[in-house]
């Protein structure tokens, strides 16, 4: 490995232990030839939310979004970005689905136009552009089956793995969300439960008599869904793999069933685990993985 080289996958290291909190758990458990080539999947797909949800006008965003398709897509053309270096070798050592990327900008662009989701289908498209993307991704590090059927399932599974965190994400910002103008709850969904997302005068979700609870609950539910269909994929990947996957996965499970358990937490602000939770869901992780492969 050239010196550059090198400096680049350190790049990519760097930004992901700064910046990815969650994900870096999981990554964590790679060998090392996977792990510097998701950090570089992980660091170009962070560029690209970082501009969705930056501060700039919306025109300057769609901008440097165009900007960042073509480098994600094609970092060859970059040889002197080194997020683009670390991923372009990495694309050449392993087959990462670099078009995927086109789907996480396609994604961005929807928020910075201001896209609403009226059915729960639309929030999905939505949600297989933003963290399915990643999902696939992924799977390109980790390395998909040999067979062609199972290669197929793999992706959607990867992709509906996507959609669960995705799901778990919304839950957990509707109040920082709703603070950057953004709802991203399906609005058949709010209509059912005669709900809208709106703040109090101190800050607070409002609770709307517990209606916002029960909505909360039966988003979390299909979320859920979504798990159960996604974590199929473990037994598709190797051992280390398969741990990743699982540690990335579990720690938005244990998110999730938190919300469930009581919604006004996120009413009252953002949701985390503990440096010990997530430890702790890094060690059952391991067990996953092994226990996925008999």
């Amino acid at each position: 490995m050239t010196e550059r080289l090198a400096s680049a996958y350190l790049e990519c290291d760097r930004i992901t232990r700064e910046q990815a909190r969650n994900f870096s758990w999981g990554i964590r458990l790679l060998p090392p030839d996977k792990r510097g080539a998701l950090s570089a999947v992980y660091a170009m797909a962070r560029r690209i939310d970082d501009i969705g949800d930056g501060d700039l006008p919306a025109p300057e965003k769609l901008r440097l979004l165009t900007a960042a398709r073509k480098v994600a897509t094609d970092p060859g053309s970059a040889p002197d970005d080194l997020v683009a270096v670390a991923l372009a070798d990495a694309a050449g050592r392993l087959p990462i689905p670099l078009n995927a990327f086109g789907d996480l900008v396609d994604g961005c662009e929807m928020d910075v136009r201001g896209q609403t989701y009226d059915t729960l289908d639309d929030l999905v498209q939505y949600c297989r552009c933003v963290a399915g993307s990643i999902g696939r991704l992924s799977l390109g590090v980790f390395g998909p089956p040999a067979n062609s059927a199972e290669a197929r399932r793999a992706g959607e599974l990867a992709d509906a793995l996507g959609v669960a965190l995705q799901l778990t994400n919304i839950l957990r910002d509707v109040r920082e969300d709703l603070g950057t103008g953004r709802v991203y709850l399906p609005k058949a969904d709010l209509d059912v439960f005669a709900c809208t997302i709106s703040a109090l005068p101190e800050g607070n979700l409002d609770p709307q008599d517990g209606a916002l609870a029960e909505l909360i609950r039966f988003e979390a539910a299909r979320a859920w869904s979504w798990y159960d269909r996604g974590l199929q994929l473990l037994p598709l990947l190797d051992r280390r793999s398969a741990a990743c996957c699982a540690a990335m996965a579990d720690i938005y499970f244990e998110l999730l069933r938190r919300i469930a358990a009581d919604p006004t937490q996120i009413m009252r602000g953002r949701l985390s685990l503990s440096t010990r939770d997530k430890l702790r869901v890094a060690g059952r992780a391991l067990i996953r993985g092994r226990s996925a492969h008999g």
